[in-house]
């Protein structure tokens, strides 16, 4: 059985007779003879019924193993897990969303390097199911491919899964009967696919794009369409062909690489997590990135794109105009990108875009470099008193630059939402959610639900929001999370008071409590930690584990 650079990994598994109980297994799961002389591709498949995003992956994951057997692959189907954001939001089971990126993570390496697959096709669709793949392939570093599950198609009356979370607020202030709710809960998602706005799952798929790591067009296909189906196919052929060229995730996945893909994330007005998870993916890397680089590319990329959560448009309406591809070539044009960065197509980038044509005349879903949105970043790093180690702003400029207020603080989310559907929370509150950091929650929770009843009573120009937690990528309005230090690590934001002054000024970038800096020392010379919630489990290892939301909350950080 030759042993040829193809098979760098696999004929350590399946060659020579020492091997042969090996191959013995595997003839069982449908090896013959002749596979074993072929590179082995496992094909990393989140399917399940747990939620829509991931309900038809089982199909896809099909393709991608045809493509690669065609190719001249022997192909390996396996799974790892997901969790619904959208189904467990609200909840204490939200605990475990961002936890779940690093279980994701941790399986797809352990299955493929125990394995000994020489090339992995990951496919992800919910949220944690993007980084927590793309933390794998660059931990392992074989020839691969991340393909995204594709994006849902719009509900009855342009609705989607924020639809529902904001009806909800409606009801509370009086303005959605709870007929008209139950019809937006009935039809706002019509079969599979991620979420339909510029939310994380869109988000993260066109930012891995814009990474190199996935297919041209990848990011910008619906979950039910024969162009998905295609991308699968092309995918595994795709990884085939990166076996043989030797070209490997560290390859593609550089610091220039990154600086694409956080350009286009500003671009599209991207979801705040993806500061979270670029972060991490780079970690995994060990390409040197931090949050003050957000803040320096922000400088000079504009806002282009009208999508949904701050936007009209949802994501089915970009594809429609041919996704973001006429977006980065604009980019790369106005020297906005790095061109010269590898890809999976084992092309520039340069080279992938050079014939993409213009978005069509008329179209207003994304805006020209000259007329953006806003002319910087929507995604703003802010310090301050209450955030020395940094803090991230979600501001498009339609609920203004700056905010002042007085401080309403809560313990957890359940207890915000309560205030705020009750009518607790009233104009000029700044709403303060804190122990629900990485360490706190355990977990890190978004604050979908309160962020959406707020919009959904109409609060969102006179309302902020601040948290040690996360946002989802459909949170909009006045809100800043990834507070650290967090409360449960002694942060600053622990000893926030009801009634305190606070500032949030998204030009000068600050967090400021506006007490005296004795009063803060005080307060935190009394400050005890909190007693641990979790002894035992994945969130008690996770707890131990974490680093802060501003190191990417990553769990290998030593």
């Amino acid at each position: 059985m030759a042993n040829d650079k193809t098979r760098k990994f696999s004929s350590i598994i399946v060659d020579g007779i020492s091997q042969a109980p090996s191959r013995a297994m595997l003839h069982a799961v449908g090896f013959g003879d002749d596979d074993f002389k072929k590179p082995q591709i496992g094909i990393a498949s989140t399917w399940s019924m747990v939620t829509p995003c991931n309900m038809h992956i089982n199909k896809l994951a099909e393709n991608a193993a045809q493509g690669a057997d065609e190719a001249g692959a022997k192909s390996i189907i396996f799974n790892t897990i997901t969790v619904s954001d959208g189904i467990s939001m609200g909840t204490p089971g939200m605990r475990y969303s961002l936890v779940s990126r690093e279980v994701i993570a941790d399986s797809i390496e352990t299955v493929t390097a125990a394995q000994g697959f020489d090339g992995v096709v990951a496919i992800g669709g919910c949220d944690k199911n993007m980084p927590g793949c793309m933390i794998a392939l660059a931990r392992l570093n074989r020839p691969s491919v991340f393909v995204y599950g594709g994006t849902i198609k719009p509900g009855a009356g342009h609705t989607d899964i924020v639809s529902v979370f904001e009806a909800v607020g409606g009801v509370a202030a009086g303005k959605v009967s709870e007929a008209e709710l139950k019809v937006v809960e009935d039809t706002a998602i019509p079969g599979p696919g991620s979420c339909g706005g510029m939310y994380t799952a869109n988000t993260m798929a066109s930012a891995i794009e814009a990474l190199g790591m996935s297919l041209p067009n990848s990011s910008a296909q619906e979950a039910i369409s024969d162009d998905k189906k295609n991308d699968c196919f092309r995918a595994g052929e795709a990884v085939f062909s990166l076996i043989e060229k030797g070209i490997k995730p560290r390859d593609i996945m550089t610091r220039k690489a990154f600086e694409n893909a956080i350009t286009v994330v500003i671009a599209l007005g991207g979801s705040t997590n993806a500061v979270l998870h670029l972060l991490a993916m780079a970690h995994a890397t060990d390409v040197e990135l931090e949050l003050d680089d957000f803040t320096r590319i922000g400088e000079h990329v504009p806002l282009l794109a009208d999508l949904r959560p701050s936007g009209k448009y949802l994501m089915s309406e970009l594809i429609a105009i041919g996704g973001i591809r006429p977006l980065m070539k604009m980019l790369l044009d106005a020297n906005l990108l790095h061109g010269d960065c590898m890809t999976v197509t084992g092309k520039t980038m340069a080279e992938n875009l050079a014939d993409v044509p213009p978005y069509p005349a008329g179209q207003d879903v994304i805006r020209a470099l000259d007329n953006p949105i806003k002319k910087d970043s929507h995604l703003v790093v802010l310090y301050g008193n209450i955030a020395t180690g940094g803090s991230v702003a979600k501001i498009t400029g339609k609920e203004g630059l700056s905010f002042t207020g007085n401080a309403r603080v809560f313990e957890s989310e359940e207890a915000a939402l309560a205030a705020v559907l009750d009518d607790t929370v009233v104009k000029d509150d700044v709403v303060v959610i804190r122990h629900e950091g990485p360490v706190g929650g355990p977990g890190m929770r978004e604050m979908l639900s309160p962020t959406g009843a707020i919009m959904g009573k109409g609060l969102g120009k006179e309302v902020a929001l601040i948290t040690d937690g996360r946002f989802s990528g459909g949170s909009h309005g006045f809100v800043v999370g990834h507070v650290t230090p967090e409360a449960a690590v002694g942060g600053p934001i622990a000893i926030i008071e009801d009634g305190d002054g606070i500032t949030i000024d998204a030009v000068n970038k600050t967090l400021s409590l506006n007490i005296p800096q004795e009063e803060i020392d005080a307060r935190l010379a009394k400050w005890q930690a909190p007693p641990i919630k979790e002894n035992r489990g994945t969130l008690a290892k996770y707890a131990r584990l974490v680093s802060s939301a501003s190191e990417g909350a990553v769990t290998d950080k030593f």
